[in-house]
């Protein structure tokens, strides 16, 4: 009985759970609908100025000075070696804009030699648009037909929520705040899916040993006690990577700046979903033990009788 005492009512805050869920769902697809996500020159297209310096400069400072001089959306990285920096602008290519460049990086007496300037299509974004919708929800699907096959249909569907949860909300989050949205954030989003999925699952397995391993206890207990049993794995887990994450944000770089915040973002919100929304959902199905029992088979139930010789 103390064992028990000490379980987290989990499910017992399922509502207020489900509640703030919806909320922030459709706080997500209000901005993604009315706004919209500031997708970024992977994208939209844009000119690419390639620059040699004689030492490594700050790409932080090169940056600021680009800015100062007018030039909004851009990203600022290195290319090949330390000295050599490569610049994405968003505005369109004529032959002067290399040259603008230039002069504005030479402005403090630096040393900057132009390595070319051309630019860039948008033909990654477009297929990616017309396509990625498709492919995420082709996805969504394998997901379901595997842990249907491999649990049971209310296990599959409430996967498939916590999956869409999670990524929706991701989505909303870079939409409110008007983050950039590019190929690192949508490869953060792959991994999100992975991270949620892999961390559900294991919730899921507890869940269905627990079902059948228990002989009393509603759904309801059932699926709190699964949780506290998995919540350290979860935790750790959880932790553990988002310490790597927090240094990538910290220390990785421009490049990889949205890459680390929407995987951070996923994490911690698939976390949340893996305790609160995947539970919740097949508890909202009516899972129960009926449809874990593994079923007798003919054969097993007529040997029960014989005596062995």
């Amino acid at each position: 009985m103390s064992n028990e005492k000490k379980q987290i009512d989990f499910m017992g805050k399922r509502k207020v759970a489900a509640v703030l869920s919806i909320v922030f769902v459709l706080v997500s697809i209000g901005s993604l609908a009315f706004k919209g996500l500031i997708f970024g020159l992977d994208f939209t297209g844009g000119t690419l100025v390639e620059v040699e310096y004689q030492a490594a400069p700050n790409l932080q400072d090169v940056r600021s000075q680009l800015i100062e001089a007018g030039y909004e959306k851009l990203t600022v990285q290195n290319f090949g070696a330390d000295t050599s920096v490569l610049v994405r602008l968003s505005q369109g290519f004529n032959d002067k804009v290399g040259d603008e460049v230039l002069s504005v990086l030479k402005a403090g007496g630096t040393e900057v030699e132009l390595k070319r300037a051309e630019f860039v299509g948008a033909q990654v974004g477009e297929e990616l648009r017309e396509q990625g919708g498709l492919g995420l929800l082709f996805a969504l699907g394998i997901v379901m037909v595997y842990v249907a096959m491999r649990f049971q249909l209310k296990f599959s569907v409430g996967a498939v929520v916590a999956l869409g949860h999670d990524v929706i909300i991701t989505l909303g989050i870079f939409s409110l705040l008007s983050w950039d949205f590019d190929l690192t954030v949508l490869a953060a989003l792959l991994a999100v899916i992975g991270y949620s999925l892999n961390d559900t699952i294991v919730v899921f397995d507890r869940v269905r040993e627990n079902f059948r391993k228990m002989r009393k206890g509603t759904s309801e207990e059932i699926i709190n006690i699964s949780l506290n049993q998995t919540l350290s794995r979860t935790l750790v887990t959880s932790l553990t990577t988002l310490l790597v994450l927090l240094a990538l944000y910290l220390f990785g770089g421009e490049m990889i700046n949205g890459f680390a915040k929407a995987l951070l973002i996923g994490v911690m919100v698939g976390t949340y979903s893996s305790i609160y929304v995947a539970g919740n959902a097949i508890l909202a199905l009516g899972v129960s033990r009926d449809d874990l029992v593994v079923p007798v088979k003919e054969d097993e139930e007529e040997g029960e009788g014989e005596e062995l010789p």
